[in-house]
């Protein structure tokens, strides 16, 4: 570890101390010219960034290059207002918009391709929106947008919208491939190329990747293997165009959870034993599963295959000019999604194998009078100081949403009239089989065997495991939960002059969602005719005691939703290059999955989460500096807590939040473009209100004015960068994450430490040729993003369960423009 981060840093030195300076604008310069930007996210057609009243940061196609990001969570570390958890890996990562909390994904924001969502809602039950998206060169820019009109243009999106635009063809043809390696074992392919197959009537885009590596916690297999391609075409006519796109995902990606630490006053330091930078409990040891079922068969699993989706999604765009200044634009995309989901969960913190054998049953423990653990893996007897119990979750989704958006707009000379119908209707079906096992509190964990040495093997109950699987199939759920969106928009612009702007917009959703679940009944494998190992049945071990059983009972439910989003803005330009603007809006949030079915006997007891924001901005853009200061105030209303804990229950609370912040985000070149600083940060006071009532266990809370678990009131992010000559380039950037508490009571025992993650990098341009090497947290510093919502903190001990981020890490890459 420690050689890595010396050698990122002598790199970084190097760089930053060499002589040679450059007296002109860099060819491999960050930042493109914000004061020239055209954006359309939020907005009812194309708009100078400077004239747009939104909160929006834009990202070019080289801007990404140059921060290679190593997942999209990474990359929108670097938007304001969105504190973002990064340490799940590639995918599966958390999102906060403005302070709303959740229980994590993307609840509160709409992630889009090409200005419609990868799936109608990112926050379904082990379905964040980032599974089913990648980032790599077929993007040709990135548009996030914080409150504001979200909830004018999109379902669920409050807090925003997070618009990925893909790259199209021109008369040029025109191409980009890369090749990266890593210190982790990575070996990573990106090629995109574009041109016209007739000029300047069709054009086409093509291109996607393909990655394998190793991780960097270490796994003991293959963490991340798979890839993507997207391709579309476009035909240009006089009057507008027509387009069509596909896009292929199928990829493999380890999901990260939460570790052992040990609290030590207000830091967290390593557990022993585990390695709090690169280890894990998602290791080789544990990786397999097959077990049989009470309804007869074996459920097999492999956690090597990880968080699975197999995406397809064919779209079409088409634009007409249907004259006297009205136009016509409409979208429509089918996406189908298979997803095989399977993670490690900590059922708790590890415990004293002596404490979990012979505790109490009341306290969590056996109550057995004698004990004896072994390895399943040889069968040799061992006496661990601590064991841990993992909660083997396997999750099967088949999902499916088709979208279409058709918007009418109509211009005149001082403004613009956008109207629109947005349909959607999409289909989610889970299956949960999952298990508990049995292993060694270590980062290379082995399952472990408990048996009664008091009692012989053939008597009953001798063991507490079956070949290490403590509770077989505890939890099977089968549910389905599906959508029908249908909402109308209008969206008007007015010029009252050159200067001032006015902007208003309403949304009217009538949307409509219904599901089921099947009941299930208990059952254990004592009669079934099995065996344990050939010999001994399943009456001698208790692991088959309380297996789920999938009825033929189902329970259905319907909730519809009537409700209106609107929005009010103005824009005022003080001049080229400055403009104020302040906006209110008003949106809602639909209930979510775990909402629904944990009240599904009594749908009265949830409620869409209402939210009103006002923002007020000042926006300065240059040549050679931005700057962008964004107060702003929320409130939410029935904000529901839906946390899956590790036996497969989950909490019921409704809460209220307010909270007043400000953004900031800024960019600037001195010393004659030599150095280049680009920063963003957030200071905000996310609050709950009115959060008062009872436990699942009777007791009361009060959490009236505490600060709102998991968020932050400061993070920022700021990079500076060297061009030292015209072709090298050297950058360090830095992210701040405050102090924040994992519970809602903002006790001490669940403190999340404010930490810093620090990487540096280095590229060099030799004409069309790029080398670059980028290193991410090169001072090793074990930096909590959660701690674990599933599990309360271990009594009477130090030990913390949380998920730090990944450990120093670099990675080397060759790009050729051609």
């Amino acid at each position: 570890m420690k050689k890595r981060s010396i050698f990122l840093m002598a790199a970084t030195a190097t760089l930053y101390f060499n002589n040679a300076y450059a007296q002109e604008t860099p060819q491999d310069s960050i930042k493109t010219s914000s004061i020239d930007q055209i954006v359309i996210t939020g907005n009812s057609g194309p708009k100078k960034k400077i004239e747009s009243s939104t909160a929006i940061s834009t990202f070019t196609a080289k801007e990404i290059q140059k921060q290679n990001p190593i997942s999209a969570a990474a990359l929108l570390q670097r938007v304001p207002g969105f504190a973002v958890e990064t340490s799940g890996g590639e995918v599966g990562n958390n999102l906060f918009a403005r302070g709303i909390p959740s229980a994590g994904a993307y609840e509160f924001v709409q992630v889009q391709e090409d200005g419609l969502p990868v799936f109608e809602d990112g926050a379904l039950q082990f379905a964040n929106a980032d599974n089913f998206f990648r980032v790599d060169n077929t993007v040709s820019r990135l548009e996030a947008l914080r409150g504001g009109s979200g909830s004018i243009y999109a379902n669920n999106s409050p807090g925003g919208l997070i618009n990925f635009i893909s790259k199209e063809g021109s008369n040029d043809f025109k191409g980009t491939a890369k090749l990266e390696t890593s210190t982790y074992g990575l070996m990573r392919t990106d090629i995109n190329v574009g041109g016209a197959l007739v000029q300047d009537k069709l054009f086409f885009n093509v291109g996607g990747f393909y990655r394998t590596d190793n991780g960097i916690r270490k796994t003991g297999f293959r963490a991340n293997n798979g890839g993507q391609i997207r391709m579309n075409l476009k035909y240009v006519f006089d009057k507008g165009y027509a387009k069509v796109y596909y896009k292929k995902l199928d990829d493999r990606n380890t999901f990260y959870l939460p570790i052992p630490l040990l609290q030590d006053g207000n830091d967290l330091k390593e557990f022993p034993g585990f390695n709090a930078n690169y280890g894990t409990y998602s290791y080789r040891g544990v990786s397999q599963l097959n077990i049989p079922q009470a309804g007869g068969g074996f459920f097999k699993r492999d956690l090597e295959n990880g968080i699975h989706p197999k995406v397809d999604v064919v779209g079409a765009e088409f634009k007409y000019d249907l004259g006297n200044n009205f136009s016509v634009l409409n979208k429509t995309r089918y996406t189908n999604i298979n997803m095989e989901y399977t993670g490690m969960f900590p059922a708790g913190a590890p415990k004293l194998a002596s404490d979990y054998a012979t505790g109490a049953i009341k306290d969590g423990g056996l109550g057995m009078s004698n004990y004896q653990y072994s390895l399943v893996s040889n069968g040799a007897l061992v006496n661990p100081q601590y064991i841990q119990k993992l909660g083997f979750w396997a999750i099967d989704k088949q999902m499916n949403n088709f979208v279409n958006d058709l918007q009418f707009n109509y211009k005149f000379d001082k403004g613009s009239v956008t109207a629109g119908f947005y349909k959607s209707n999409w289909k989610s079906h889970q299956y949960w089989n999952w298990s508990n096992v049995l292993a060694t509190a270590s980062d290379k964990p082995e399952l472990l065997n408990l048996v009664n040495p008091s009692m012989g093997p053939s008597d009953t109950g001798y063991s507490q495991t079956y070949n290490g699987v403590k509770d077989m199939s505890f939890l099977i759920r089968d549910s389905q939960i599906q959508g029908s969106l249908n909402d109308a928009y209008l969206n008007f612009d007015y010029n009252v002059t050159e200067d001032l702007s006015l902007n208003a917009g309403m949304r009217y959703s009538r949307d409509y969602y219904k599901g089921y679940k099947v009941n299930t009944t208990t059952a254990n494998l004592n009669n079934s005719g099995l065996t344990t190992d050939g010999t001994h049945s399943f009456a001698t071990t208790t692991a088959d005691d309380n297996m789920a059983v999938l009825g033929n009972q189902y329970t259905y439910w319907n909730y519809d939703i009537n409700k209106v989003s609107y929005t009010l803005a103005a824009n005022y330009k003080l001049n080229k290059g400055n403009a104020v603007y302040a906006r209110f809006s008003h949106g809602f949030r639909s209930p979510n999955e775990e909402a629904y079915y944990n009240n599904i006997s009594d749908l009265s007891a949830i409620k869409a989460v209402d939210t009103n924001q006002l923002e007020v901005g000042y926006k300065y853009y240059s040549r050679t500096f931005d700057i962008g200061i964004i107060p702003f105030y929320s409130t939410l209303k029935n904000l529901s807590f839906t946390d899956v804990f590790s036996d497969g229950t989950s909490e019921n609370k409704f809460a209220n939040t307010t909270n007043f912040g400000v953004e900031i985000e800024g960019y600037t070149r001195l010393f004659n473009n030599i150095l280049e600083v680009t920063f963003n940060g957030t200071i905000q006071n996310p609050k709950y209100k009115d959060f008062v009532g009872k436990n699942a266990d009777g007791t009361t809370f009060d959490y009236d004015g505490n600060i709102v678990r998991r968020m932050p009131k400061f993070y920022f992010n700021i990079s500076p960068a060297v061009n030292i000559t015209k072709e090298w380039r050297a950058y360090v950037s830095m992210n701040y994450y405050g102090k924040r508490f994992q519970n809602e009571g903002n006790t001490d025992d669940n403190v999340l430490p404010a930490f810093t993650e620090v990487g540096a990098g280095m590229s060099y341009q030799l004409g069309k040729i790029r080398f670059a090497v980028d290193g991410t947290n090169i001072f090793n510093t074990i930096g909590i993003t959660e701690g674990d919502p599933r599990s309360q903190t271990a009594a009477g001990t130090n030990i913390r369960m949380a998920r730090p981020i990944m450990g120093a890490a670099a990675r080397a890459s060759i790009t050729l423009d051609f």
